[in-house]
């Protein structure tokens, strides 16, 4: 069976191109206002997560794309900690039509940051005194899907 290649092995020849400059931590932020009584309860978390993202032209065919990731647990009613990560990354995306271009920004750009922003997330709250923050992946691609569904039902 021949091998699928990854978007970013696409031939140059197609004059199609994605591909990742770099990746990097653009802004972190922790909170934990109510310690130290908070390690002094018991742990019954409730974990409140939200996600963003951003997208700048930086030149012709080059943007950053920026997501973030806030976490924000509560003990008791008492926020425990907020933790925020901006993780960027820059990409080169070359002879894309403008649906592809936004297709590959939501869902490539954004899948291949995702990780890094969950580690980058975990070891804040661990670094905080908190148990590790382990957060399930995100099915950009249906995400995706939705937005493209509701912005095009003239609902």
């Amino acid at each position: 069976m021949p091998e699928e290649e990854s978007p970013e092995a696409q031939p140059e020849e197609s004059g199609k191109v994605i591909q990742t400059q770099r990746v990097y931590i653009k802004d972190v932020s922790f909170e934990a206002p109510n310690s130290p009584e908070m390690f002094t309860k018991k742990w019954e978390p409730n974990l409140g997560i939200e996600i963003g993202n951003s997208i700048s032209t930086l030149d012709d065919n080059v943007y950053e794309i920026v997501i973030t990731v806030t976490a924000t647990v509560s003990v008791e009613d008492r926020t425990a900690f907020l933790a925020e990560v901006h993780q960027a990354g820059i990409f080169i995306l070359k002879g894309h039509e403008a649906d592809a271009l936004e297709r590959i920004q939501h869902v490539y750009c954004l899948s291949t940051l995702f990780p890094y922003a969950c580690a980058a997330l975990s070891d804040l709250v661990t670094r905080g005194g908190f148990p590790q923050l382990l957060l399930v992946p995100v099915n950009f691609a249906r995400l995706h899907q939705k937005h493209v569904q509701e912005n095009s039902d003239p609902s």
